[in-house]
């Protein structure tokens, strides 16, 4: 058995069982920009 106090050392993928792709910060991006795109389309139609 482990001992119970001894330091157990992993990394970033390890603890998260996978990779991390970066895919996630365009989505958000593109998303953001889309609904910005979107709200001035609607206020510039209601004017």
């Amino acid at each position: 058995m482990a001992d119970e106090n001894e330091t157990v050392h992993r990394s970033t993928e390890q603890a998260r069982a996978g990779a991390t792709p970066h895919m996630t910060r365009y989505i958000l991006g593109f998303s953001l920009v889309l609904v910005v795109v979107i709200f001035a389309i609607l206020v510039l139609v209601r004017v």
